[in-house]
């Protein structure tokens, strides 16, 4: 009993914490996996099976090729910028200034980091005119920036920095006792990366890029406030469903709509977790 009561003492301050995973988790979680196999007070496979329809399946689609290109070039780049700043100082300005402004752009998406891309290269915007007047070019022509290529120009701005921050610690793992022992044994620098640095960095970067991945895959705000017309992804597709007054009654739909995501980013997730353990045993 002693025991117990310790246990539950030393719980108690987790106790908010359940909370709040419980009311915007767990709960919204449980709603969207009964609402989408039961309808009229029965459990049916009709909603589930709609996810079959070309609409849902080209929304998908699309969601794939978004989220998979923004998370390689997010990785990619990010992964180099990562680099660049291993190579600065600790207690350098211009790394602390650079790790400061990923941690914001990271997290500045939404409305705010829409209007942006708007305010500069939208139809009439900033850089959009300016360049007209000086060489001609509309750089908005044929409104690209409001379709899947827009989108993915959106989504890489917040994923490059988003790769530098959850890259960066494997950067920092690699210890430099092991490519001095491994030059002192007659490897080239190219030798060590090869055999050493880069199968020790593989798992990292794939599970960062997996993160990206489902970092985009369930990104809305963006795509709501950039595209107002057609559900070219999932997420525009769900709100269409809920808010459509041409086609009623898409609710069903929607929640079917929704299990889907949840079911993607949770695989996505478990093999990030999965490549992140692997990373972890050297990274002690």
């Amino acid at each position: 009993m002693i025991t117990a009561g310790r246990r539950l003492r030393a719980g108690l301050p987790l106790l908010p914490f359940l909370v709040f995973v419980g009311i915007f988790l767990i709960i919204p979680t449980v709603t969207v996996v009964a609402n989408a196999f039961i309808a009229d007070g029965g459990f049916t496979l009709e909603r589930i099976g709609a996810l079959f329809s070309p609409t849902a399946l080209l929304a998908l689609g699309r969601s794939v090729v978004l989220s998979g290109t923004t998370a390689v070039l997010g990785a990619a780049f990010g992964a180099v910028l990562a680099w660049l700043i291993l190579h600065r100082p600790s207690d350098s300005v211009v790394r602390r200034m650079v790790l400061a402004l990923c941690s914001v752009l990271a997290q500045f998406g939404g409305v705010a980091l829409a209007f942006a891309f708007l305010a500069m290269i939208g139809l009439n915007g900033v850089l959009t005119v300016w360049v007209v007047d000086l060489f001609g070019v509309n750089l908005a022509d044929g409104g690209w920036l409001y379709g899947l290529p827009g989108l993915i120009l959106v989504y890489t701005y917040f994923q490059i920095p988003l790769m530098v921050i959850v890259f960066l610690p494997a950067l920092e793992g690699l210890r430099e006792q092991w490519r001095e022992a491994a030059v002192s044994l007659g490897a080239t620098d190219w030798q060590y990366w090869r055999e050493v640095g880069f199968p020790l960095l593989a798992p990292a970067f794939l599970g960062s890029a997996l993160l990206l991945f489902a970092n985009a895959f369930a990104a809305y705000a963006t795509a709501a406030a950039l595209v107002s017309q057609g559900s070219p992804i999932v997420p525009l597709l769900i709100r269409s469903a809920l808010t459509s007054e041409v086609v009623l009654g898409q609710a069903g739909f929607a929640y079917a709509l929704a299990l889907e995501m949840i079911v993607v980013v949770a695989l996505v997730m478990a093999g990030y977790n999965l490549l992140m353990r692997r990373t972890a045993r050297w990274l002690r």
